[in-house]
């Protein structure tokens, strides 16, 4: 655990230290990577494997299945640790073909007697595509196509139909008929029955817009309509014709994508609106109960700062409120950067609901029945629950990784539903990734910290180790013949008074005597964290210390894990502390003998692309160099829903946009500035680059620019161009940073 005091500025993490040391003397003996090409390689082999891919639990929990190499699923039980073969499609084809069959993904039935496959997959968005799927039944071998070009499909609970959306409409196949029902028909361009568009799917997290009712007998939709969203037009500009890609795309203060709920009971098709009006606001979950044709709906205001939870009749639509919650910030529903989808859980077994709500001042598990009575919290503390894996009304316990231990670390507990009888199930110190049977017996940990590579363990929830499942001996292999710069984690108090985690990684034969540029690598985006107790594996950190660069992580406000005043400071004043949280992480590394405070240098992308820009020009020379991918540099030019959460509505806001946009502090730019963006970057537009590049030229300040037509967000769009993007950030490291002043 990281202590902080202000008498003691820095605090190095304890674990590791000798070992660090020891590996650094070694340095000199071992292999050198020859090419940034095979540092950049380096990150696969320093990641590692993560152990059982695709874990599915089946059996009620009793096993797992997951895939062993191309093509084969095995099981494993837990119970006595044997492993078989459910299915091996080496030699299979796609049914009436000779192309070998492949898949993208797989879902059981919940007899755990057939598997259902999702193949011949085409991007649309982040997460949502066009699919074809088959099952498998594992009985007698056979392979068969259910649905084709539908962009999602799921199994009925019971195993009897499969539900999926096609062109806009919703369907289902049933499979003792073999016949296919069209539950919608009304499906226009811009206008869909369970599917969302652009916006919602990226920044409400949820790729599928319907759900199955635990009994099998109704379905719950999603129906959007973004025909007055305006339009978005984007091209990478090949050949003579001006062809554009076009996608509807709300930014601040435009006409949102209006939503309502329906539900069709499939015995009779018949289909009901729930009375939940959207008002100028969202609808960002639905959840099924375990009353039959109870639907619980969550509405959120365009600000997002009042949700409210109705309890429906899936019969009648009738709607009674029955959890309302108002905050001076935003109100988190989900958490993207855990890959949490849910914060509101209703397990089954039980009329009671959980909430994970940071009304207290942190994130923690409250506990309510079906009126909306609060019956109890299940954690206190000042410190987060950050996921809940399990809750098992029958044993009354509730299974979640909280910051407990460390914001930096993550790890498992249970509690008595009562919030008593609380115990730590993870030991080993570092950051920890559960994946936990249905049964409530068994959960897979996956887990690294800075001297340990990802380790991955079977155990049971007494805490028993029952197997392991991947040590990553290759990645032991690797650091015994090549040099290696290690992570190092330290605290320092900022100028106002708040202490701040970093991690540093140093020069690989680190002189303490010498001056070394810095390169502060970042994000800062509200609820992301960069720094965690957990091994370092980015292979471009490794070419940068090889090379004589300290590179630095920041945990800024604006950061997760931390309670709600620490993250939620930055609302409706995104900018302002983060960068004061760099320009202090700065200074105080320009406190330290072994750092040149001439030679610092900031990079990011995306939100750390803002960052990045916007640091360098509200405080002119605290860095020489920024490196910038990718970036808002006004947040009225994004989306309406990330932004406003953040930053509130127009024009009531108008001037706090103003203060948070990088364009207008063009001026001040004392230093080198390199930008990459993609024309095709469908979610920050290029238009905040060229906005930027204008304003630079306008204020006559000189900045480097490189554009990758085709890139979309990512900026690179293959193996030669992400291999070029990092040449490039790394040779103007070279000569605007390292080499300045050294003649």
């Amino acid at each position: 655990m990281i202590t902080r005091t202000k008498s003691s500025p820095l605090v190095f993490v304890a674990i590791g230290l000798s070992w660090l040391f020891w590996g650094q003397s070694l340095a000199q003996t071992k292999e050198r990577y020859t090419t940034l090409q095979q540092a950049l390689s380096a990150t696969g082999q320093l990641n590692g494997s993560a152990g059982p891919r695709s874990v599915n639990w089946i059996e009620g929990g009793n096993k797992f299945s997951f895939i062993d190499g191309q093509s084969i699923i095995k099981t494993l039980s837990p119970k006595d640790q044997k492993e078989a073969v459910v299915f091996d499609g080496s030699q299979l084809t796609f049914p009436g073909t000779n192309k070998p069959f492949a898949y993208r993904s797989f879902q059981w039935s919940k007899d755990s007697k057939n598997i259902f496959f999702q193949t011949n997959f085409r991007p649309v968005y982040r997460n949502s595509g066009i699919s074809d799927y088959y099952v498998y039944s594992v009985a007698d071998k056979k392979l068969k196509l259910v649905v084709n070009d539908a962009q999602t499909a799921e199994l009925s609970p019971d195993g009897q139909k499969v539900g999926y959306e096609r062109g806009g409409n919703l369907f289902v196949f049933d499979f003792a008929t073999k016949t296919e029902t069209q539950l919608t028909n009304d499906a226009q361009p811009a206008f869909y029955n369970g599917r969302f568009g652009w916006a919602y799917e990226e920044e409400f997290g949820l790729a599928q817009a319907w759900e199955w009712s635990p009994d099998s007998k109704f379905i719950a939709f999603w129906q959007s309509d973004e025909r007055q969203v305006p339009i978005y037009k984007l091209t990478d500009y090949k050949g003579f014709d001006e062809t554009f890609d076009s996608l509807p795309y709300p930014r601040v203060g435009d006409k949102n994508p209006t939503v309502r709920i329906g539900v069709i009971e499939l015995s009779n098709k018949d289909k009901q609106w729930m009375k939940v009006d959207l008002e100028d606001g969202y609808i960002p979950r639905i959840y099924w109960t375990t009353l039959e044709g109870q639907l619980a709906v969550m509405h959120l205001n365009r600000k997002q700062n009042h949700m409210r939870v109705f309890m429906t009749n899936a019969r009648t639509g009738d709607a009674r409120l029955i959890l309302e919650e108002k905050s001076n910030t935003w109100i988190d529903i989900f958490d993207f950067f855990a890959g949490i989808d849910h914060l509101l859980y209703f397990p089954a077994g039980v009329q009671e609901f959980y909430w994970v709500s940071d009304r207290d001042g942190y994130a923690h598990l409250y506990r309510y029945d079906y009126t909306g009575n609060l019956l109890n919290a299940v954690t206190s503390g000042k410190w987060e629950v950050t996921y809940v894996h399990h809750i098992d009304p029958k044993a009354k316990k509730a299974y979640f990784t909280s910051t407990e231990v460390s914001p930096t670390e993550r790890h498992l507990f249970v509690a008595d539903l009562d919030g008593k009888n609380k115990r730590r199930l993870t030991t080993v110190a570092g950051r920890h990734t559960v994946n936990f049977s249905p049964s409530g017996q068994y959960f897979i940990d996956r887990y690294a910290n800075v001297q340990t590579p990802t380790q991955v363990e079977l155990r049971d929830t007494k805490g028993q180790l029952i197997k392991a499942l991947e040590t990553n001996k290759s990645v032991t292999d690797f650091l015994a013949s090549h040099a290696y710069a290690s992570k190092e984690l330290a605290t320092f108090t900022t100028s106002d008074g708040q202490p701040i985690d970093i991690s540093i990684i140093k020069p690989l034969d680190f002189d303490p005597t010498r001056k070394y540029p810095v390169v502060i690598d970042i994000y800062g985006g509200p609820g992301s964290q960069s720094v965690y107790n957990e091994f370092a594996t980015t292979g471009w950190h490794q070419w940068l210390a090889q090379t004589g660069y300290i590179v630095v992580g920041v945990n800024n406000r604006g950061s997760g894990g931390y309670g709600r005043d620490f993250e939620k400071i930055v609302y409706e004043q995104l900018g302002k502390y983060e960068s004061l949280d760099f320009t202090e992480t700065a200074a105080w590394l320009a406190k330290q003998p072994w750092v040149d405070g001439n030679r610092m240098a900031i990079r990011g992308h995306s939100y750390g692309g803002f960052m990045s820009s916007y640091t360098m020009l509200a405080h002119p020379g605290v860095f020489r160099v920024s490196l910038v991918g990718a970036p808002v540099t006004d947040w009225r030019l994004y989306d309406s829903i990330y932004t406003e959460r953040y930053m509130g509505l127009l024009p009531e806001n108008n001037e706090k946009y103003q203060a948070s946009a990088v364009s207008p502090k063009a001026g001040n730019l004392a230093g080198k500035m390199f930008i990459a963006h993609s024309t095709m970057d469908e979610n920050v537009h290029v238009r905040n680059t060229f906005q930027l590049v204008n304003a630079l030229e306008d204020a006559g300040k000189d900045a480097d620019l490189r554009i990758y037509p085709p890139g979309a967000h990512g900026v690179a769009y293959s193996a030669k161009t992400q291999l070029l993007l990092y040449q490039q950030y790394t040779s103007y490291l070279e000569t605007n940073l390292k080499s300045v002043g050294l003649n």
